[in-house]
C-alpha cells in the first residue's frame, strides 16, 4: 500500500485543532470523521469536516461554552452538537452504539469504543477516522477500497440497508463520488430487494441525497444504472432521461463553471410544468428550486438560431439565473459538442449585456394627458414592445420617440395597443 498523504492543513491550524484541545480533555479522545478524511485520502477539497468523540453531548457542549464557542444542539439526543468556530459550524458527534433501527432512524447509546461505533456506520470508506497526530484508523479496509474506486457495505448488506433505507441512495451518490466501474453486486441486490422502503423517507431526506447525486462526477451513468433497476423512478415519480446530465457536465468543464444541481436535476427529469410540479412535492423544493424548474419546463428550447434580439428579451424577462438555466439545459440537450461557439456565445450573453431597466411608467404617461385606467396599461405594453424591438434603447431623445409615436397611435385610432397585443 502507498504511503498516507502529508496531513492535511485544517488537522494542523485553524479551528479544527482548537477545538480538539477543548473537547479531547480528561481522558477524552477526537478524531475526524467521514468526508474529509475520504477527500484528504483521494486529493479533493475537504467540505465540512466532521469530528467525533468519546466524550457525551452534554460534557461537549459543556467545555465549548466554557471556550466561548457558540454552541447549536442539533441533533442532541442522537449525539450530535454543532459548534460554531471561525464562523463555520462543526458537527461534533459522541461515539454510538444502535440499540434498534426501523428502517428511518435507530435508537442509540453512547459509547467510547471507536472501533464499535464504525461498524455501525455503512460504508467502509465511511468508517475511516483520523486523530489529531494525523493517525488513519481503518478497521474495514475502507482505504483499499477508495484506492480501487469500490463502495461496499460494512458486514451484511442487506441488513445494512434495512437499517436505514437511506443507504439505498448514499449507495448511489456514494458511487457516482468516489466509485468506479460497475456498483458493488451486494449492494445493488439489497438496494433492489428494499426499494419499496424508499417510500418510507421524508421529502427531505430524498431531496438531501438526490441534490448531491446529481453533481456528482459520474452523475450521469450512477443515475442510469439506478433508472435501469427501477429505483430512480421511485424517488423522482414520472420519466427520467440522464443523457444530458453527461453533456451538461462537459460544458461545464468546457467553460470552468460548477455544477448547479437545479440544472441538472432539470435535464434528469423536468420537460414540462407538470414535472417540476410533481419534484417540488416529492423532494419538498424550496421555492426558488421550484421556480427555477418550472421555468426551465415552461421553456427551455432556447437555442442560437432564435438570434441575438430573442436572447435578450429572455434575458430581460427572466434575469441572468433563469437565462443561464434555459441556456445551459438547452445546450446539453441539443447534442451540440461543448466546444460549440454559438451556444458558447449565448451562455456569455449575461457577462456581455445587462437588460436596462424599463425607462417608462404609467406617470409619466399620465402627466402626457392619459386619464389613469386600463388604456394606460396597454399602452405601457405597447411601448415596452417597442423598445424591446428597438434594442432596448436608454437615451431620452430614442425613448421619447417610441413613447411619442405610440401616444400618436393611441389618439388617432391608428392602431390601438390593446389591438396590437391581440395581434401579437
Amino acid at each position: 500500500m502507498t504511503a498516507l498523504p502529508a496531513p492535511p492543513d485544517w488537522l494542523a491550524a485553524g479551528a479544527v485543532p482548537r477545538l480538539v484541545g477543548v473537547i479531547g480533555v480528561e481522558g477524552d479522545t477526537v478524531r475526524a470523521v467521514g468526508g474529509a478524511v475520504r477527500n484528504w485520502l483521494v486529493g479533493l477539497p475537504p467540505g465540512d469536516v466532521d469530528l467525533a468523540t468519546t466524550a457525551e453531548p452534554g460534557v461537549v457542549a459543556a467545555r465549548a461554552s466554557r471556550a466561548g464557542f457558540k454552541v447549536v444542539p442539533t441533533g442532541i439526543d442522537h449525539g450530535t452538537v454543532t459548534v460554531v468556530a471561525e464562523g463555520i459550524g462543526y458537527e461534533v458527534t459522541t461515539l454510538r452504539e444502535d440499540i434498534a433501527t426501523d428502517g428511518r432512524r435507530a435508537v442509540v447509546r453512547f459509547g467510547r469504543d471507536w472501533q464499535a461505533d464504525a461498524a455501525r456506520r455503512d460504508f467502509t470508506i465511511n468508517a475511516m477516522s483520523l486523530s489529531a497526530e494525523g493517525e488513519l484508523f481503518d478497521y474495514f479496509g475502507g482505504r483499499d477500497d477508495l484506492a480501487a474506486g469500490r463502495v461496499r457495505f460494512i458486514g451484511d448488506a442487506l441488513a445494512r440497508v434495512r437499517e436505514d433505507r437511506l443507504r439505498i441512495l448514499r449507495l448511489f451518490r456514494f458511487h457516482a463520488t468516489y466509485a468506479r466501474g460497475e456498483i458493488d453486486r451486494d449492494a445493488l441486490a439489497a438496494s433492489i430487494a428494499e426499494r419499496e422502503g424508499l417510500a418510507d423517507l421524508s421529502r427531505e431526506r430524498l431531496r438531501a441525497e438526490i441534490t448531491k447525486l446529481v453533481v456528482a462526477p459520474r452523475a450521469g451513468a450512477t443515475c442510469q444504472a439506478m433508472a435501469d433497476c427501477g429505483l430512480l423512478g421511485r424517488v423522482v415519480g414520472g420519466v427520467t432521461t440522464s443523457a444530458g446530465i453527461d453533456r451538461l457536465a462537459a460544458v461545464e468543464k468546457a467553460l470552468a463553471i460548477a455544477p448547479d444541481p437545479v440544472q441538472r436535476l432539470a435535464l434528469l427529469a423536468v420537460l414540462t410544468r407538470e414535472d417540476a410540479l410533481r419534484l417540488r412535492e416529492r423532494l419538498a423544493l424550496s421555492n426558488a428550486e421550484f421556480r427555477r424548474l418550472d421555468g426551465i419546463g415552461h421553456g427551455w428550447r432556447i437555442d442560437p438560431e432564435a438570434g441575438t434580439a430573442a436572447a435578450k428579451r429572455l434575458l430581460y424577462a427572466v434575469g441572468p439565473r433563469g437565462f443561464r438555466d434555459r441556456v445551459l439545459v438547452g445546450f446539453a440537450r441539443s447534442g451540440a459538442p461543448a466546444d460549440d461557439p454559438a451556444w458558447r456565445d449565448l451562455v456569455g450573453l449575461p457577462d456581455r449585456w445587462a437588460a436596462p431597466h424599463f425607462p417608462v411608467s404609467g406617470e409619466e404617461l399620465q402627466r402626457r394627458g392619459l386619464t389613469p385606467g386600463p388604456r394606460i396599461g396597454a399602452v405601457l405594453a405597447d411601448i415596452r414592445e417597442r423598445w424591446m424591438a428597438a434594442d432596448f434603447p436608454v437615451g431620452r431623445a430614442a425613448v421619447g420617440a417610441l413613447v411619442d409615436q405610440a401616444l400618436a397611435e393611441c389618439v388617432t385610432g391608428e392602431q390601438r395597443p390593446e389591438e396590437r397585443s391581440a395581434r401579437e
